[in-house]
């Protein structure tokens, strides 16, 4: 398994990925047709082509030798734009991890942990003091895969998903 920066080929693949991947982090009882917009409107491979072309943000992959895209996750570099968030922040500069999704199948491979420590990597190289993602109050398995790598809930925000709205801690970790 290799971590690597996303180029322009790959965006079809992420989207696969992210179409199978985003479902799972939903909160029970999001609607189906609300999950199938977000991917529609935010996970696609047109999105992803624009995601990687962004300056501001960089989409790491995690694949096999096969070339198999088995995770991703996604860095965007600046300051929030959300004025709770920026002041549940303590530390800058600061990168979100906006994503950050392995495929099912390699639950417990060690794919998340590749992508987050590459994902930490890059904000350190890049001269961020710390990381800061959202990740959904009800998802405990998540917050704890965080926790044990350094972050803390410092805060909380909204996560829009269809016509929902979702209640996400803000987590971070100094670097």
């Amino acid at each position: 398994m290799t971590v690597r920066v996303a180029a322009p080929a790959d965006a079809h693949r992420v989207a696969e990925v992210a179409a199978s991947t985003f479902p799972l982090a939903c909160p029970p009882g999001t609607r189906p047709e609300d999950i199938a917009q977000f991917i529609s409107n935010v996970l696609s491979a047109e999105h992803f082509e624009n995601y990687i072309a962004d300056a501001t943000r960089t989409v790491l992959v995690d694949e096999t030798a096969d070339a198999d895209v088995v995770g991703y996750a996604m860095l965007v570099s600046g300051t929030p734009t959300d004025p709770d968030i920026r002041a549940a922040l303590s530390h800058e500069p600061t990168i979100e991890i906006s994503k950050l999704y392995v495929q099912p199948t390699q639950h417990g491979s060690g794919a998340a942990g590749r992508l987050l420590s590459s994902s930490l990597s890059h904000a350190r190289d890049s001269g961020c003091a710390a990381a800061w993602l959202g990740v959904n109050q009800q998802n405990v398995r998540a917050q704890k895969f965080y926790t044990k790598h350094g972050f803390e809930i410092v805060g909380t925000k909204t996560f829009v998903v269809g016509v929902q709205t979702h209640d996400d801690y803000v987590m971070q970790v100094r670097l």
